[in-house]
C-alpha cells in the first residue's frame, strides 16, 4: 500500500470513528468475535456483500450507504451486549440474528438527527456499551488495566471504573453502573 491509500485508509477510519463511534474494523470484529460469527455470515445478516464488508472493515471504503444496514449493525450490537450478559442465549441470539436480516429498517435518525427512530430512552445496557466501546476503541485492555493501577493509590474509584468498564464483562459494568445511580 502506497502512502497515499494509506492516507486515504487512515481518513476513512477516522470518518468511521466519527459517525459510527469507532472505526469499522473494530466494531465488526468485535460483533463476529461475540457472535461467534464470521465475515460471510456477518455480511449476510447485515445485508452486506462479502467484498463490500471487507472494504468497510479495511478502511478501503468509509461510510454505510443504506440507512437499513446500519439498523441492523445497532440491532447486533445489542444483541451481542445481551449475548455478553448472558441475558440471550445462543439459540435465542440465532433466531433474532435472522430476525435482524430479514428486517427493512427505515430511517436511521430522528428529527434531531441525534438518535435511532424507536430507540427511546436508551437502556442501562446500552450506555454501558456505549462506554465500554469507547474506551477499547482508545486503549487495549492491558493499558486500561495498567493506567486503573496507576491511578489507585490516590484515585481507587477512578481506578475501579476503569477495569469494571474497559476490561470486564459487561454484566460487571451493568452492575457497577446500577449501583452508582441515584
Amino acid at each position: 500500500m502506497d502512502a497515499a491509500q494509506q492516507e486515504a485508509t487512515a481518513r476513512a477510519r477516522e470518518l468511521q470513528r466519527s459517525w459510527y463511534g469507532e472505526p469499522l474494523g473494530a466494531l465488526f470484529r468485535r460483533l463476529i468475535d461475540d457472535l461467534g460469527l464470521n465475515q460471510a455470515r456477518l455480511a449476510a445478516i447485515l445485508g452486506l456483500s462479502a467484498p463490500m464488508l471487507s472494504q468497510l472493515m479495511s478502511g478501503q471504503r468509509a461510510k454505510i450507504g443504506n440507512p437499513a444496514v446500519v439498523q441492523r449493525v445497532q440491532a447486533l450490537q445489542e444483541l451481542a451486549g445481551q449475548v455478553a450478559d448472558g441475558s440471550v442465549s445462543a439459540v435465542e441470539a440465532a433466531d433474532r440474528m435472522e430476525e435482524i436480516k430479514k428486517s427493512q429498517g427505515g430511517s436511521v435518525l430522528t428529527a434531531s438527527g441525534q438518535s435511532p427512530v424507536g430507540s427511546g430512552a436508551p437502556t442501562v445496557r446500552r450506555v454501558v456499551r456505549e462506554i465500554q466501546s469507547l474506551l477499547r476503541s482508545v486503549a487495549a485492555a492491558g493499558d486500561i488495566i495498567d493506567a486503573a493501577d496507576s491511578l489507585a493509590p490516590a484515585h481507587p474509584e477512578l481506578a475501579e471504573f476503569l477495569r469494571v468498564y474497559g476490561a470486564g464483562r459487561t454484566a460487571e459494568a451493568v452492575a457497577h453502573y446500577e449501583s452508582h445511580q441515584s
